[in-house]
């Protein structure tokens, strides 16, 4: 569609959303500061940010739009202002783009998911004060912004997406089940073309600011959608792709325990915010809330513990029984369990819609009043400040939470049988492999629908 590479060859996008959001973020900080610890139903950052963005996100951008919240995110906004001193602009003569900031390259030690991973998991041990306090939520981006900000000053491009950010992890891992991606439109182009202006940057635009190639993407994992590449390629090669959901998931290509431990991570930390969140169980809503340090620490213990250990340890102990049944010794059990680990993807995912689900419908009606009095300060700028307090489609939501469940169980369940074709030579192996998988998957769908449903 030439009007949709018109506008993402446009230097004003994506500028112009991230404009918006910044609008946006600045009213959520200034509504978390001055919320205090307030009530977060009533407040404009808490209710934006943990009941709306996360729903949109966990429902909308990463299932369909793979990471098009990276496009649009203003959280690093500032760090790459002072990176480039240009917000539309390009800054750039004989030698390149030009750049502030010392360009250190980051360690290569760290140069996958753990830091994200533990960062994120680090987060959710305070997931009570962030997500119910105002000030929890102004804390919690400012961290983050103050962070993208040194970390641009000091290391290069988008390090702090790539790398650092809490948030990028888990949309990296679960864009692999999008229905959308970049990708070259003609390999051979590349292939025979010289200057590579999508990784070095020219006049158009600057060079992949993710610090990638974008004429080898194969998985949309660590690719922003920042669109640069469509500004910079001389001949015009890249493309928006629609696709069949999951394509990524059957990509053998740099599959790695980071990876595998993310999905660990998030479906773990998906069952405790269903425990802490809508769970009937008082005294477990305490120790989140560190009604006592005690409890507190009890709480985060018990959550790295499942999150870190006892799910890897029971999935681990699946692809075992898996790689015995296949009874192919020359394939590593570590493969297995690695390549296995990837079909905790869409069920994973379906495990946060359905959870999302539980926030929005009984908890929506609350964004009509926040609206209208973002700060709380008694205003009524959309006559909506009166609205109640109103759950709707609540008798519903149990079927949609287990519909949501069924489905990421059949996708779990088909991508699982088309990695076990991968990781194993004959067909008859990875059939007999795919049947402990498929235990695995079933026993976790239904204790998840159990604790949806009840």
């Amino acid at each position: 569609y030439p009007w949709v590479r018109a506008l993402l060859k446009s230097r004003w996008m994506p500028f112009l959303p991230l404009l918006f959001n910044l609008f946006i973020f600045t009213v959520i900080l200034m509504a978390g500061l001055a919320g205090g610890v307030g009530a977060g139903n009533y407040n404009f950052g808490i209710m934006i940010v943990w009941i709306l963005w996360w729903v949109v996100l966990m429902m909308v951008l990463v299932p369909v739009l793979s990471r098009a919240w990276c496009t649009m995110c203003p959280l690093p906004l500032v760090g790459e202002w002072l990176q480039r001193l240009t917000l539309v602009g390009v800054r750039h003569d004989k030698k390149g783009n030009k750049f502030i900031g010392l360009k250190k390259r980051w360690p290569k030690a760290l140069s996958n998911m753990w830091l994200m991973n533990f960062l994120f998991l680090g987060t959710t041990f305070f997931s009570a004060f962030f997500t119910t306090r105002p000030i929890g939520t102004f804390i919690l981006l400012a961290v983050i912004i103050l962070a993208a900000v040194v970390l641009s000053m000091v290391f290069h491009k988008r390090t702090f997406c790539l790398y650092v950010c809490p948030i990028s992890g888990f949309q990296g891992l679960y864009s692999n089940l999008a229905m959308t991606e970049v990708r070259v439109k003609d390999p051979a182009i590349c292939r025979d073309h010289k200057t590579k202006g999508c990784v070095v940057g020219n006049q158009c635009g600057y060079g992949c600011p993710w610090l990638l190639l974008p004429y080898k993407f194969t998985r949309n994992t660590y690719c922003g959608m920042c669109f640069e590449c469509f500004k910079t390629c001389e001949y015009d090669n890249m493309a928006l792709n629609l696709r069949p959901p999951g394509a990524d998931l059957v990509v053998d290509e740099n599959r790695r325990l980071d990876e595998a431990w993310k999905a660990f991570i998030m479906l773990g930390i998906a069952v405790n915010f269903f425990l802490v969140m809508q769970g009937p169980w008082g005294w477990l809503k305490d120790w989140a809330n560190a009604a006592t340090w005690k409890g507190w620490l009890t709480f985060i213990s018990l959550h790295a513990a499942f999150t870190l250990l006892v799910i890897p340890a029971i999935f681990f102990g699946f692809a075992w029984w898996a790689w015995r049944a296949a009874r192919s010794p020359e394939t590593p059990l570590k493969r297995t369990f690695v390549n296995f680990s990837y079909t905790l993807v869409p069920i994973g995912l379906a495990a946060w819609v359905a959870f999302s689900i539980g926030i929005i419908l009984p908890n929506g009606s609350y964004l009509l009043h926040i609206l209208s009095d973002p700060f709380a300060w008694g205003w009524d700028l959309l006559g909506t400040a009166h609205s109640p307090w109103t759950p709707i489609f609540t008798g519903a939501m149990p079927w949609l939470q287990s519909l949501t469940m069924v489905v990421g169980l059949l996708f779990s369940l088909d991508f699982g049988y088309k990695l076990a074709r991968q990781t194993f030579s004959q067909a008859d192996a990875a059939a007999r492999a795919t049947i402990p998988l498929a235990v695995f998957l079933t026993l976790c769908t239904g204790g998840l629908t159990w604790l949806y449903i009840g």
